[in-house]
């Protein structure tokens, strides 16, 4: 592989390893630039991942779109853990260029935090908006740390936003419209999914993927009231 082509892509392998000796094995390549999907695990189009098949209600895509993105991206993985259980015990390994990271964990954890990369880089409208976190992804991460990051991550775009010269969104207030959205998004994937495996690994993956957004919105709700403490008077340079 060429310098240039480990310049431009940025890559996650996770490895799942049971108490068996079975492995998993998967990566998603990104394109550095853009952060859009360059790979997903052996993707396929199976009925249900057709666009009208459970579809999201906010779904913002015209009828001559056939498929899915999300849906198709994630096929693969979805395939690979249809007769799993959620809280089956497994050791993963997630590699990155910069660092490794593991943990012993349940399925559903692990799997979510997977599927998180797939679905935010597959092209959907909606959780394209979530798309930079990718670049600083962490996997297994808590609740709190989750919403620090998408704060962050939000309060930097209104930055940029700033700098354009289009108004940004200090207070936030968008930010929870978004994720009302994308709980929607979740919603619709979990009725496609729900349909598509024997047992409820990937169904409760995308569960624990809501919990995030329910927590962010519900910590919104409190003026992040949590992570008010971990700053006391330290709230940066005064002008």
């Amino acid at each position: 592989m060429h310098e240039a082509d480990i310049t431009n892509t940025v890559r996650y392998k996770y490895k799942f390893q049971f108490d068996d000796g079975t492995e998993r094995e998967f990566t998603a390549s990104l394109d550095s630039r853009t952060l859009s999907l360059l790979s997903a695990p052996n993707p396929k189009k199976p009925e249900w991942t057709k666009l009208k098949y459970q579809q999201c209600e906010n779904c913002p895509l015209s009828s001559d779109v056939e498929y899915c993105p999300v849906a198709v991206s994630l096929s693969g993985l979805v395939e690979e853990f249809k007769y799993s259980t959620s809280f089956d015990k497994t050791w993963v390994v997630v590699e990155s260029s910069e660092r490794t990271y593991a943990q012993e964990t349940s399925v559903q954890n692990g799997l979510a935090s997977l599927m998180g990369i797939f679905m935010v880089t597959s092209g959907c409208p909606i959780l394209d908006k979530l798309r930079p976190m990718v670049r600083f992804h962490l996997p297994f991460a808590t609740a709190m740390e989750s919403i620090y990051r998408i704060v962050s991550m939000y309060l930097v775009s209104q930055f940029f936003r700033m700098k354009r010269g289009q108004a940004p969104d200090w207070s936030l207030d968008k930010l929870n419209e978004l994720y009302k959205d994308v709980g929607k998004v979740n919603k619709g994937l979990w009725n496609r999914l729900s349909k598509a495996s024997s047992f409820d690994a990937n169904v409760n993956a995308v569960i624990v993927l809501n919990t995030f957004g329910d927590a962010l919105r519900f910590s919104l709700k409190k003026d992040l009231d949590d992570l008010a403490p971990l700053f006391g008077d330290h709230t940066g340079p005064s002008l």
